[in-house]
């Protein structure tokens, strides 16, 4: 099955439809669409974070606040925040759902079978900490974001959403 393209305001739908708050983002080139209407949103805050390790600290500051928040990143952002997502997320029991962009993705091909090392081992990078994942290919698996908070939620742990191709 070849990725198709989400159009942006059907993933800020589906965002605003699991509840979120907040989306701490360190911005994705890949999910630039989606970036623009957020930054134009009156209901979900921004905050923007220089880095993916302060990223995941902020989202685990805001649930200890009671907030909802959404991390969004690329997927070298995933490879440069492992230790935070080990220490905090996982081992701090941090329900916080990963919004990852899988920039350059080949959409003809699985993220495993990709001959770029970012694409094909995210999953396996995931797998690995104990982070389960859903890939987002196309509209019809928007259904994937409210499922995340609920896993998140249920597991007490992180969950990530890999964006399969650029939005649009």
């Amino acid at each position: 099955m070849t990725a198709q393209s989400i159009p942006a305001d059907q993933l800020l739908s589906a965002i605003r439809g699991a509840g979120v708050q907040d989306v701490v983002l360190v911005p994705d080139t890949h999910q630039r669409t989606v970036l623009d209407l957020l930054m134009d949103d009156d209901e979900i805050r921004t905050i923007h974070c220089s880095t993916e390790d302060e990223a995941v600290a902020v989202s685990a500051g805001l649930i200890i606040g009671g907030r909802r928040p959404m991390m969004q990143i690329q997927h070298a952002g995933l490879y440069a925040s492992v230790n935070n997502l080990r220490g905090v997320a996982l081992d701090g029991q941090f329900p916080i759902v990963l919004l990852i962009g899988l920039l350059g993705r080949d959409p003809e091909l699985e993220p495993e079978e990709d001959g770029s090392s970012m694409v094909r081992l995210c999953r396996p990078l995931l797998e690995t900490l104990d982070i389960p994942s859903h890939l987002l290919d196309g509209p019809d698996d928007l259904h994937h974001v409210a499922e995340a908070f609920d896993e998140a939620a249920e597991r007490n742990g992180p969950v990530a959403l890999l964006v399969g191709t650029t939005t649009s």
